[in-house]
């Protein structure tokens, strides 16, 4: 188990450290041939001066300027950080929303196949709304019935969430043997009890990939809704703000995006140990 771990943080830290590499070696080889691919006339695709491109000693360093925080003064990691905190809150409820509904649909597509031949069409069809003209329609929605904006950032966010774990759940749902079933029917069991004993752990390895994609997925709700409402608490306000502030300070920018990919990482890693978890209680029970 240590070992384990131990391979998973040194596989952290040497991506990060490729990923440094490649940005400042963009950066260098940009400089020194004018923002031209070498020995060419063809422009690279991205400028490489230190607005467009700041040095990652510089974003990094940025992590522990001091800010003004209201009437606070606070490191910016302390601040991202609480902002970071809002941002899960409003995904975590679109999260939780988005799982019930599309499990839902997922049971309810599995149990009739006439349900299923009428709702996935518009499931799939739902998905190819712009999040940008949705957002607004839903905060105005929300505001006319009275309710918190933070309400209306998790139904985004639920609206991103439901898609993976409803088309996932209904495939893993769907997965058993045709024999397994059969034999479940023999016994006169219903199909309440198809669901849970075979239906469900089955659908399991299907499951899993879909939450971890909703995760990721809730928190990039929460934050396009942040920023489409302009509330003042999040992520997404942060990033708004130092996108407006980015000829001064395009090194914020960057630091606030590194907050937001981090608490995507989060997450996704809170998903994956429940995930180790659920198998080895399955493991376990089995043995």
């Amino acid at each position: 188990m240590i070992n384990k771990r131990l391979r998973m943080v040194l596989t952290v830290v040497v991506a990060l450290v490729v990923v440094v590499a490649l940005w400042e070696g963009y950066k260098w080889m940009g400089q020194q041939t004018d923002d031209h691919w070498p020995g060419t006339n063809f422009g690279l695709p991205t400028a490489t001066n230190d607005m467009i491109m700041p040095h990652a000693s510089d974003i990094l360093g940025e992590l522990t300027v001091d800010i003004r925080d209201g009437r606070n003064t606070l490191p910016m990691y302390v601040f991202l950080l609480k902002k970071a905190w809002f941002t899960f809150q409003e995904a975590a409820i679109g999260f939780t929303l988005g799982l019930a509904i599309g499990m839902g649909l997922a049971v309810l597509m599995a149990r009739w196949k006439v349900a299923e031949k009428g709702l996935l069409p518009w499931i799939n069809v739902s998905q190819t709304i712009p999040l940008i003209a949705l957002a607004p329609l839903v905060v105005t929605w929300g505001r006319q019935q009275s309710m918190p904006d933070l309400v209306s950032i998790s139904l985004i966010s639920t609206y991103l969430t439901f898609f993976p774990v409803a088309v996932s759940g209904l495939r893993g749902l769907q997965s058993p043997d045709a024999d397994h079933v059969e034999l479940m029917r023999s016994y006169a069991a219903p199909w309440r009890t198809t669901l849970f004993k075979l239906r469900l752990p089955a659908s399991r390895p299907y499951l899993f990939p879909a939450l971890k994609i909703a995760g990721t997925l809730s928190i990039v709700g929460a934050i396009v809704g942040e920023i489409s409402i302009g509330t003042k608490t999040g992520l997404g306000r942060a990033i708004l703000e130092y996108a407006q502030r980015y000829a001064v300070a395009p090194e914020r920018l960057y630091a606030s995006v590194i907050g937001s990919a981090f608490l995507g990482l989060t997450v996704f890693g809170l998903i994956s140990l429940t995930e180790r978890w659920v198998m080895r209680r399955t493991r376990e029970v089995v043995s």
